[in-house]
């Protein structure tokens, strides 16, 4: 572990939802604490952000691409904000920064026993994974790294995708709370989990908002295939009291994301002919998912989205964390409420109106 205020590794003390890690690698750091199976990792905190931009000379261009993206005048501003992307790319790097972000590499590669470990270097924004208004997937990730150059350069790449279309473009449309902060990104590099099967899981139905359900979607190899909807993924619904499988869809796969060693990237590519059929993760293995699933819902207190992959060896690793963002914001609905009885439902349901309740001066749900 290292005392350099610019990092902060996940299992180090005081990163659990530490706002220098960003929304997603804090959430990472809690699960961490929490005793959940979390590859290792660090991130370059939002203060070594600060630090480079500041270092840069590039504060003024990015608060000024940033009002722009506010008041929803990117059009304007296009050569300028090509221009920004471009020098956090060139700008030199200050010596302690880089040499405490090589240094952490190394660690890494000893705490793993592998030299040049491939990691996921991953971006983890202020406004990231919030409850409200999550941002996820607005900035860059990108796997499979290895070696402490490209390590930075793609650090780098994390950096200025604060400032890409796509980030700006949902920043200039969101909440106004969300829009007015969030200015500052965290780099996570973490080791990557050589994936058999990868995907996502939900502790409530995503199709209807049932929050009874479990529903895990997974693929063949790296779970990009899930993230990106480049693979139409198997899907496996599990009831959250009995913890039973309550429906199945096995869907074919042809390609799957996993690492190429003569192009040295992560590509689709074509699976195996005798996996093409077959199920990616079986009923034992889905159970398991969705009991990680309920343990980590009911640690945070609330339903969640959850990235998750199962290496070569079995073992499952928990990728992301964060709170599910769409039917959690709705108010929920049970079939028997402080005012009405199970029969007394029905028969409104029946009757198309309302029955008197038990207590005539409370309102009717």
């Amino acid at each position: 572990m290292t005392d350099d205020p610019h990092i902060l590794w996940l299992g180090q003390e005081g990163a659990p939802g530490n706002p220098l890690l960003g929304g997603k690698f804090a959430s990472l750091a809690e699960m961490t604490a929490a005793g959940f199976a979390v590859p290792p990792g660090f991130g370059v905190t939002t203060t070594a952000y600060r630090v480079f931009m500041a270092h840069a000379g590039l504060d003024d261009k990015a608060a000024f691409v940033r009002e722009a993206a506010r008041r929803s005048a990117l059009a304007d501003i296009g050569s300028a904000r090509a221009r920004l992307v471009e020098a956090i790319g060139a700008a030199p790097m200050p010596e302690k920064l880089e040499t405490a972000i090589r240094r952490n590499y190394a660690i890494l590669e000893e705490r793993t026993a592998r030299a040049g470990v491939p990691v996921a270097v991953r971006s983890s924004g202020e406004a990231e994974d919030l409850a409200d208004a999550s941002f996820a997937g607005q900035h860059d990730t990108y796997l499979w790294i290895t070696g402490a150059d490209a390590v930075l350069q793609n650090i780098r790449a994390c950096w200025a995708s604060m400032f890409g279309d796509t980030a700006l473009s949902y920043r200039a449309g969101g909440d106004g709370a969300v829009a007015a902060g969030g200015d500052g990104i965290c780099v996570g590099v973490q080791q990557m989990v050589e994936a058999r099967a990868a995907g996502v899981m939900f502790t409530l139905d995503p199709l209807n908002g049932d929050r009874s359900k479990i529903v895990t979607e997974a693929c063949w190899g790296l779970g990009e295939g899930v993230v990106k909807g480049d693979v139409t993924p198997g899907r496996f619904t599990v009831d959250k009291v009995t913890l039973e499988i309550v429906q199945r869809e096995i869907v074919p796969q042809s390609e799957e994301y996993r690492f190429d060693p003569a192009s040295g990237a992560v590509r689709l590519m074509p699976l195996a002919p005798e996996r093409e059929h077959a199920a990616c993760i079986d009923d034992d293995e889905a159970l398991a998912l969705a009991t990680l699933a309920k343990r980590i819902e009911g640690h945070r207190g609330a339903a969640q989205d959850i990235e998750w992959a199962i290496g070569a060896d079995g073992d499952v690793r928990v990728l992301q964390v964060r709170p599910e963002t769409v039917w959690s914001q709705r108010e929920s609905t049970t079939l028997v409420s402080e005012s009405r009885s199970a029969v007394e439902h029905v028969l409104a349901r029946l009757s198309g109106g309302r029955v008197a309740t038990a207590d005539p001066g409370q309102r009717e749900p």
